[in-house]
């Protein structure tokens, strides 16, 4: 049976309109199984920096807290509803990570450090700090090696983010069609379980208008929902992530909510 964590936090995007992650969150869990889903009581402050180069870093530190609690009493799968993408760094933080592979699905790598990154939010360092880069109070230790992340669907590459995206296998948008090559990736990295995380933004806009920053040219949802069960009949899910959701409306948000729960389909 698979468990639903519902992380309403918005703390990690960059997006002057953040907070509609909150009424995202909320929306999916409308939707799914009473007895199977646990709200998490994210923080509503903004939260401080510390001194450090990630905005809003202490709240961040709470939902990481709030979900290690919960993490570890779950036996099941769990899949995480965020809120932003770096909830699935503060979830990985409570797991043992020595045999797991990542798949990331995202229309944004989301591989700056502090140093780079032009907003000074996390949600665009999260896929560095599962590499265990960047600021160390984040930064995943022990690290997922490179060799074991699979980036899906990226197109919107800063400058920053180049150098680490050598590191990394990518797949593009097109080559999401083919739903073996994508389950393939995984298996080379010899991972004997994957997350998958799953930022909404990697749809293509035509088929998904609930996210903060969209970006052209992106996946078909049947195309993802197709290559996330081709993986996992292959990989063990040790959990998996849907974030970035961020409807203007509550009419909004029932329009894509098709899109989403095909996807959660796709999940368990």
């Amino acid at each position: 049976m698979t468990r639903f964590l519902i992380v309403p936090q918005w703390q990690g995007s960059p997006s002057a309109r953040a907070m509609l992650l909150t009424d995202g969150a909320a929306a999916i869990a409308g939707d799914l199984p009473r007895r199977d889903t646990v709200v998490l009581d994210a923080p509503l402050e903004a939260g401080d920096a510390l001194g450090t180069g990630v905005r809003r870093l202490s709240s961040l530190l709470r939902t990481r807290e709030l979900l290690a609690e919960r993490m570890p009493a779950v036996e099941e799968p769990v899949v995480v509803i965020g809120g932003d993408c770096s909830v699935t760094v503060l979830a990985l933080s409570a797991l043992d990570t020595q045999d797991l592979a990542v798949l990331w699905c995202d229309a944004h790598p989301d591989l700056h450090v502090p140093e780079s990154s032009p907003s000074g939010a996390f949600a665009g360092m999260a896929l560095r700090a599962v590499l265990g880069d960047g600021e160390p109070a984040l930064a995943l230790s022990p690290a997922v090696r490179a060799e074991r992340v699979v980036l899906l669907g990226a197109r919107s590459v800063d400058a920053g983010e180049q150098e680490p995206l050598r590191r990394i296998r990518a797949i593009s948008a097109d080559d999401v069609q083919d739903a073996d090559a994508v389950a393939a990736a995984v298996r080379a990295t010899g991972a004997a379980r994957v997350w998958v995380h799953i930022d909404v933004d990697v749809l293509d806009p035509p088929e998904f208008e609930g996210v903060s920053e969209a970006a052209p040219f992106g996946v078909g949802v049947a195309a993802l929902t197709a290559a996330v069960k081709r993986v996992r009949a292959d990989v063990p899910l040790a959990g998996a992530t849907i974030a970035g959701f961020a409807p203007r409306t509550p009419a909004d948000a029932v329009l894509d909510m098709g899109a989403i729960l095909r996807l959660i389909g796709a999940l368990v």
